[in-house]
């Protein structure tokens, strides 16, 4: 049953090619922002009703999140669809690619899920770039009943998982007092003084943290005029380390610099956590060898570490729901490097005929690596009793 499930997969994959790709490059055409994906969820909600799927669309009180639900069986597989773009560069992380892929794959998977025994759910999880979506999906109960997760995600390189870090992201702000900058200067409480003595502590900071630990932001109001001593300013920063609990060591150490500004300048400051907290990855060592046979039996070639090219590393909300639920993030290479993610080059990479092909090989990896969860006794059982590999 297995293989001849697998070719039938293949059918539909490649019969759907055409309109996957057009719903990869619609949704790079019209980037939309976290939250705030309207359109590019509606073109997945619809092409994934039109295929068979029942849709639940703004669950977990998030407007642009959806659960399409097709299949009745007791092994419950869901499919992660990503589609918010980022600030200023668009789609430069693939996130069409993402969403693509999870349509085909569950495309390819409705006509087979009762034979197969499982339920399919693609779940479209808005922003991924900072508002955290699949958690709090994950908190509000949309993964509840899911045995095994997957997406996969355009990268420079191929590779069987992702490079992840926990990571926590702060709005920080800082309130002084305006004064005229030439006139009456000792007048002002100057709050882009505290933001420059911050960075100048965070740089110090650098040298004593873990070589695992990662602080990066950007000043996102420095001041009004240059003769207006500014009495606001703010800035994003990101805090990054291996585990939770790493992390959980180095937010405050970062804060109290922070705090240095306010001191030294005596502004009043204003840190406000900005969506949940991103963990670690957690691959299921089963599934992700699954999907790397299935990816290689395709084509799709997973290069042996040279040092000469980058090993991907950030962090993604889908790492929380790998501490949940089993979990696989692979990452499909677009032979891009040095062109990476979050450029503007590569958003350009991810709208060529390379990423169609890669919209194809990740829908079609991700049915097959379903089919042999759902196939293999040894699997399947673990799955439903809820057991890690």
């Amino acid at each position: 049953m297995t293989a001849d499930a697998k070719t039938a997969a293949r059918t539909t994959v490649d019969g759907e090619h055409e309109a996957l790709v057009q719903l990869s490059h619609r949704i790079h055409a019209f980037p939309e922002l976290a939250f705030e994906e309207e359109q590019s969820s509606a073109w997945c909600a619809e092409a994934l009703t039109d295929g068979g799927f029942s849709v639940e669309a703004g669950v977990a009180d998030l407007p642009t999140a959806f659960v399409a639900t097709a299949g009745s069986g007791p092994l419950t597989i869901g499919i992660c669809a990503e589609y918010d773009a980022l600030p200023a560069v668009g789609h430069a992380c693939g996130h069409n690619v993402i969403a693509a892929s999870a349509v085909g794959a569950g495309l390819a998977l409705v006509p087979l899920a009762d034979a197969l025994g499982i339920t399919v759910k693609v779940f479209g999880t808005p922003a991924e770039e900072g508002g955290g979506g699949k958690i709090l999906m994950l908190e509000r109960g949309a993964f509840d009943g899911v045995h095994a997760a997957m997406m996969v995600h355009p990268a420079p390189n191929e590779s069987d998982t992702m490079p992840c870090l926990a990571v926590a992201h702060d709005d920080v702000h800082y309130t002084g007092k305006e004064a005229h900058a030439s006139g009456f200067p000792s007048q002002g409480i100057n709050a882009a003084d505290a933001l420059t003595v911050a960075q100048v502590a965070i740089g110090l900071l650098r040298q004593h943290i873990p070589a695992t630990g990662q602080i990066h932001g950007i000043v996102t109001h420095g001041g009004d005029a240059p003769n207006i001593v500014p009495a606001h300013t703010s800035g994003k920063w990101y805090v990054r380390e291996r585990t939770l609990e790493r992390l959980e060591r180095l937010v405050p150490k970062v804060h109290r610099c922070f705090e240095a500004g306010a001191l030294a300048t005596g502004c009043e400051l204003r840190i406000e956590r900005q969506g949940p907290i991103y963990s670690e990855m957690r691959d299921d060592a089963a599934m992700r060898d699954i999907y790397r046979a299935n990816a290689e039996a395709l084509g799709r070639s997973f290069p042996v570490p040279d040092g000469k090219s980058s090993s991907m590393g950030g962090s993604t909300d889908m790492a929380n729901i790998s501490l949940a639920i089993p979990t696989i993030h692979p990452m499909l290479g677009l032979g891009s490097f040095p062109i990476s993610n979050h450029q503007p080059e590569f958003a350009a990479f991810c709208a060529t005929p390379t990423a169609d092909q890669a919209v194809r090989d990740g829908a079609l990896a991700m049915a097959w690596t379903s089919i042999d969860l759902a196939t293999d006794p040894t699997q399947r059982d673990r799955l439903l009793a809820g057991v890690r590999s």
